[in-house]
């Protein structure tokens, strides 16, 4: 993925994401004085089984999606900007096929991220342009290759377990992956888990200029057919399409 390409995807929010179930707990900033938002209702602690290891609970998280054919929800997305401490929250649908398809509707400003499995496209409705590249030469995002069939936790990420408590998420369990290749998408991704499915309620992608992009999935639905033509997308007349 070019330069420009990948901006784009920064742009739509999309250098990476996801999650099912709304969520206000994220990685506590260093220094904050904050007292960080409540924690999303979900089973009682004692359904959390503080024993299971990191690689346990990520054979688990595993075991859900490779049960899933597709994978569709709501989603709530916050960009943070770093160096200019600029916030753009963004909603939305998605919804993931295998192998490789998915469909993004951002609600809030009419933007499209589409793939049929073989080409992704990138709509920036407000800048009237369309990006399009094969998917197989895209940097495509790792941490939602799991969603898609693509690709395993393990082969992407190493991984280790946080304490609930301090990342104010203790009705489940967080997950830190380290990229095992390094990319300029991002530096850590943070797997925010139910205890009780062993989904993923939220992602939260770390880049190495401290930018951070936050996913939340609600009302979240496993194998339930995708609309026809969901993974087919024509941009409107007029549109400038830029293949990188």
């Amino acid at each position: 993925m070019n330069r420009r390409t990948f901006a784009a995807f920064s742009a739509l929010g999309l250098a990476l994401p996801l999650v099912a179930g709304s969520s206000q707990a994220e990685e506590p900033k260093k220094g904050a004085a904050t007292k960080p938002a409540p924690a999303p209702a979900a089973p009682p602690a004692a359904a959390l089984d503080g024993a299971l290891s990191a690689d346990e609970i990520v054979n688990r998280v595993q075991t859900f999606y490779d049960k899933t054919t597709t994978f569709k929800a709501g989603f709530k997305q916050r960009y943070i900007v770093k160096a200019y401490d600029k916030t753009k929250d963004s909603s939305g649908s998605v919804i993931f096929e295998k192998p490789g398809k998915m469909s993004w509707r951002y609600t809030s400003n009419g933007n499209r991220v589409v793939s049929d499995g073989t080409v992704i496209k990138i709509y920036e409705k407000e800048n009237k342009q369309m990006y399009q590249q094969p998917l197989a030469k895209t940097q495509y995002p790792a941490a939602l290759s799991f969603l898609t069939g693509q690709g395993k936790l393990k082969q992407n990420f190493k991984f280790t377990k946080k304490d609930s408590k301090q990342m104010n998420f203790e009705a489940g369990y967080v997950l830190e992956g380290t990229p095992l290749q390094p990319t300029a998408a991002y530096e850590r991704v943070f797997f925010y888990v139910d205890p009780t499915r062993y989904h993923v309620r939220r992602v939260l992608i770390v880049d190495a200029q401290g930018n951070r992009n936050r996913f939340d999935f609600v009302t979240s639905e496993e194998n339930v057919k995708a609309p026809q033509g969901e993974f087919v997308f024509v941009p409107p007349a007029g549109m400038q399409v830029i293949n990188p």
